[in-house]
């Protein structure tokens, strides 16, 4: 499974794929961060598509057309925020990215990138997200064959960091 997740460093809105994941709100009509990028890089077409979806439950995720991004799709996941562990925080956190893997492998996406969902302003601790990311990613891939690959794309040094010790102490099967 290790060989098909890598993280790097990097703008999620420049990423060639098949799909990017935005971490959005639950109105998924844009927002700060990593949501408003995608809005911005993507045009106004993809604010008028996300319109039509009504939103998006915490947990859950919701795909539209990449537009002006490089990415052919983008999937729309609204992650918890955090309020110290006792609101199931964790499973939601999960279910983003379990979530996000079956649009991507339905829309017959092989590519995907992921951000660190919900440890920005929605304050998740950074390292335990990694694990979850990095444990769910992998549970997910060990029984599916697509997609191909996942993409953690970090947007500084720190949360690189975090990823990468997550990633290591990933155990093969």
């Amino acid at each position: 499974m290790k060989d098909r997740i890598q993280v790097i460093q990097g703008d999620i809105t420049r990423q060639i794929c098949d799909a990017i994941v935005n971490a959005a709100n639950t109105s998924l009509l844009g927002g700060g961060g990593v949501d408003g990028a995608i809005h911005r890089a993507a045009g106004p077409d993809l604010l008028a598509e996300c319109r039509t979806l009504y939103g998006c439950e915490t947990g859950k995720a919701k795909i539209t057309k990449g537009y002006r991004l490089p990415a052919r799709y983008v999937i729309h996941t609204p992650g918890p925020i955090w309020h110290g562990g006792d609101r199931n925080e964790s499973a939601l956190l999960a279910s983003c990215y379990r979530s996000c893997l079956e649009l991507a492998e339905a829309n017959g996406c092989q590519t995907v990138c992921f951000p660190s969902i919900s440890t920005g302003v929605y304050h998740f601790p950074l390292n335990q997200a990694a694990g979850i990311a990095i444990e769910t990613i992998a549970a997910f891939l060990a029984s599916h064959a697509a997609p191909a690959q996942v993409t953690m794309v970090c947007f500084d040094s720190r949360t690189k960091a975090a990823y990468d010790q997550a990633l290591a102490a990933l155990t093969r099967p």
